[in-house]
């Protein structure tokens, strides 16, 4: 079974009480002052810097007093001589404090430029360096690697927040397609360069010979420093070196909010284009039915909304009614036809005088030419896709719309596929004849037809004939 650190359970009791205010505020004053490595202070100390901290209402000394006794009872302050400090539960306190309010008012970021940190960083690691500069070297990695997966999942948070969110107008989302999109985009594009560097640079260090490099050029370190440095080397190393390593999961996580940002932007375009919908149908009749008074008036509303008037076929009668009783009740009679159109138009079928016979000839003549030429169209058109070998989609020019548009159809259909364990997707059409090989992005690729210009991912493509 794992165990985890436990919490003191008064830590953060001071922002649950009813002066969580004054107590918030006071141990900001100390968290300030034990920056400036000024360790302790006296009351008197802690009502001038009270404002300084944003504190504008006037405390009492009573009132200070009460909330230096409260948090020493917490075991957050030691007190010797009237002078307070921070205790180790203290400082974490205030450490938890400021790094909750950071987190509150930040939001994620999928930063390219830390990447190309650590991977500098981890370059500089492969080289012979002094003892100093090693530790300080690891310690701005284990910095930056941080950062990464910190704007990494406060930047998915913030994503998925956004498309849970039902309310968001359409401007909010018209934002979130200039930036949020392009950010993504630009995002996936490089990262598959990125993460290999980082891979290969990761797999050539030797980290135990490192580490204890690192633990010499420290100086004074706590026992267990090499085992943290050995857990964080590890996380490294799941992130970028492990099979599969975890930044693919990021790539798909990436790709699929791009998708899912343009489908919740269309759903929003197409509710401002209704005037109305369902359920605002329902509301309104629903408004409607509780202003009648009286439960005719409701039937008629029920009616009128729903078309349930008297039945329309009431007045049929059998081809012999002479043959029925007139006692005798209507379900124990023989059933009467009724017009489907009798519902739809309020009358009977009416059979007219019968239509001349077609010469269709000429119809399946001109189909089967149609048939041959589309067939035509479509053979040059696989041709002109199928591959000797694996390409980049970038190398195809000279396409023509419609084969342009076989040919990102078979794309589709590969990227919805699940890949091997290799990575590759693969697809084929929905007549067997072609196949499809797909494997990841590598750069930007642009192509041009007579209808336009589409750019996208420069994907590895092998199309071959079954």
């Amino acid at each position: 079974m794992t165990t985890f650190p436990r919490v003191p359970a008064d830590l953060f009791r001071f922002t649950t009480t009813d002066q969580a205010d004054l107590h918030t505020a006071v141990m900001r004053v100390f968290g300030v002052a034990n920056e400036r490595l000024q360790t302790v202070l006296t009351p008197d100390d802690v009502q001038q810097r009270l404002r300084a901290v944003g504190w504008s209402e006037q405390v009492t000394d009573d009132e200070l007093q009460a909330s230096l006794t409260a948090l020493r009872g917490w075991g957050l302050l030691d007190a010797t001589q009237h002078r307070y400090g921070l205790t180790k539960a203290g400082e974490a306190a205030c450490a938890g404090l400021q790094n909750a309010t950071h987190t509150l008012g930040t939001t994620g970021a999928l930063q390219t430029a830390v990447l190309d940190a650590i991977a500098g960083h981890l370059d500089e690691l492969r080289t012979p360096l002094d003892e100093r500069r090693a530790f300080t070297a690891l310690t701005e990695l284990e910095a930056h690697f941080d950062a990464f997966k910190v704007g990494t999942t406060r930047f998915n948070a913030d994503l998925q927040r956004i498309l849970r969110d039902d309310e968001t107008d359409l401007a909010t989302f018209q934002d979130v397609k200039r930036t949020t999109v392009t950010h993504l985009r630009e995002f996936v594009a490089d990262l598959d360069a990125r993460k290999q560097k980082i891979r290969e640079a990761v797999t050539a260090i030797d980290a135990a010979e490192l580490h204890e490099r690192a633990r010499k050029g420290a100086g004074l370190v706590p026992e267990y420093w090499v085992q943290q440095r050995k857990e964080r080397w590890n996380d490294l190393r799941a992130w970028f070196a492990d099979n599969p390593p975890r930044v693919e999961e990021l790539q798909d996580v990436s790709r699929k909010a791009i998708v899912q940002l343009l489908r919740v932007l269309d759903r929003i375009s197409e509710q401002r284009k209704k005037p109305t919908n369902t359920a605002a149908d329902f509301r309104a009749l629903a408004k409607w039915f509780a202003r009648t008074e009286t439960e005719d008036e409701a039937h008629e509303l029920f009616n009128a909304a729903f078309g349930l008037w008297s039945a329309r076929h009431a007045h049929l009668a059998h081809a012999d009614g002479e043959l029925l009783p007139t006692a005798e009740a209507w379900h124990n009679t023989p059933p009467v036809p009724v017009s489907p159109q009798l519902r739809a138009t309020g009358k009977q079928e009416h059979i007219g005088s019968t239509g001349k016979v077609r010469n269709v000839d000429e119809v399946r003549r001109n189909r089967r030419i149609q048939a041959e030429k589309e067939r035509a169209e479509l053979e040059h058109a696989w041709s002109l896709i199928q591959t000797d070998g694996a390409i980049r989609i970038s190398t195809l020019t000279n396409l023509d719309h419609d084969t342009f548009h076989r040919l990102i159809d078979l794309v589709g259909r590969a990227l919805g596929s699940d890949p091997d364990s290799t990575g590759t997707r693969t697809a084929g059409t929905s007549d067997g004849r072609m196949q499809i090989n797909l494997r990841n992005a590598r750069g930007w690729a642009t192509m041009t037809t007579q209808k336009g210009t589409l750019s996208g991912p420069d994907y590895v493509i092998d199309v071959q004939s079954r």
